[in-house]
């Protein structure tokens, strides 16, 4: 099948149908009891679903975020955020979340048959937890149809993923070749790679791709890394920056990019996937907020604004322990200038938490938040105090706790 490209082209996942009355009654008293022991059921499940299926722990669940607990706490997050809104239609519809966990899905080629797997480990695991006689046929029936629901809802939004990038359900991974490696003064490594038998898709500013690497005890870890360079060149390029995490594997697949990707070498990509940015980019002014290496979907932002829209207002805001740990700092400042009417202000350590009370924001703009959990909340709640809109407000987490903002 033919690829396309799926730059630009927004793509958001559809409303599901309501709980009927009956069904809503169930999940409304046994919410506050599966939310009790949310964090047990999925623990359960986890360990069930590896135990039965342990190539997927191997070859696709990120065993850092397995190791720390973060996996488990955004499934269960997810649910509960999901079965909330049906239960209670005036909340805000978690359309972005669900829009995320789609583009997350697709990037790792996720298929339609895989949730099947998951439901049914994970209704074990609830009846383990609570018990065979408080999971009653009626019980079990409603939190059926609320897993079907969120479940349906994400294999329609992928499914229409994979039809825009043009491939079958799941047939995203390309082997491609290292072209350039840029050693960046505050540790981050940038990768640029090309096909050598056809020019790469082009993509959307701010979107990722999953890598995969074999690591020496033979897993195959992937990874979602932002594309930091210019648009519709037919190269990729993406920024990792190693972590350490206390002795957890997290950080393994960025550490080994570092130590041993070379160029001339050959590694696993997927396309690109990502709805940080929507298809009017441009057209209204941007504000850029971030910090440590959420500075890259920024990179690529304003990469696109500068081939693309250099009229643009911008406004740039980014948070960092040091000029020498600011991520891409002379490619960050060097776009700035680039805009004619772009302005960069930076947070580093001795100035303090970034405060965004009293900047000065351009009229209508739109804004872009990536960073860890903390910062993207907090900067999230300022925007909020300032009465910026929610829905001009779009977020962008390198961890599985999209739930949380």
């Amino acid at each position: 099948m033919t690829e396309t490209t799926h730059a630009h082209t927004p793509v958001t996942p559809s409303a599901p149908d309501e709980l009927d009355e009956h069904h809503a009654a169930v999940i409304r008293a046994t919410l506050p009891l599966v939310g009790a022991n949310i964090d047990a059921i999925t623990t359960e499940f986890y360990r069930r679903l590896f135990e039965a299926h342990p190539s997927l722990k191997q070859n696709l669940f990120n065993r850092g975020n397995q190791a720390r607990g973060a996996q488990q706490r955004a499934l269960a997050g997810a649910v509960a955020t999901f079965a909330t809104h049906l239960v209670d239609p005036d909340l805000p519809h978690p359309v972005e979340l669900l829009s995320r966990i789609g583009h997350k899905h697709a990037s790792l080629g996720i298929t339609a048959d895989q949730y099947s797997v998951v439901h049914e480990n994970l209704f074990a695991a609830i009846v383990e937890i609570l018990g065979a006689d408080v999971v009653s046929a009626d019980v079990a029936a409603a939190w059926d149809r609320v897993y079907w629901m969120m479940a349906d809802t994400l294999i329609d939004l992928e499914r229409r993923l994979y039809e825009i990038a043009g491939v079958e359900a799941g047939d995203v991974f390309r082997r491609v070749t290292v072209t350039e490696r840029v050693d960046d003064p505050s540790g981050a490594v940038s990768i640029s790679v090309e096909d050598p038998a056809v020019s790469l898709p082009d993509f959307t500013a701010a979107q990722y791709v999953s890598v995969g690497v074999t690591l020496p005890d033979g897993a195959r870890q992937l990874r979602q890394y932002s594309l930091v360079g210019a648009p519709a060149t037919g190269v990729w390029t993406f920024t990792v920056k190693p972590v350490d995490n206390e002795g957890t594997p997290a950080g393994e697949v960025s550490t080994w990019i570092r130590d041993h990707l070379r160029v001339g070498d050959t590694i696993d990509v997927t396309l690109p996937f990502g709805d940080l940015a929507s298809g009017t980019l441009g057209s209204r002014p941007v504000v850029l907020v971030s910090a440590g290496i959420g500075i890259t979907p920024m990179i690529g932002i304003l990469e696109f604004l500068a081939a693309e829209a250099k009229t643009c207002e911008v406004l740039s805001l980014h948070a960092d322990r040091s000029e020498q740990t600011h991520p891409l700092r002379e490619r960050h400042a060097q776009l700035i200038s680039e805009l004619p009417s772009a302005s960069l202000d930076v947070w580093y350590e001795q100035r303090g938490l970034m405060d965004l009370s009293e900047t000065a924001f351009p009229d209508d703009a739109e804004f872009y938040l990536c960073g860890n959990v903390g910062f993207t909340r907090s900067a999230r709640d300022q925007l909020t105090l300032r009465g910026i809109p929610g829905e001009r407000v779009h977020t962008e987490l390198f961890a599985p706790d999209d739930w949380l903002v």
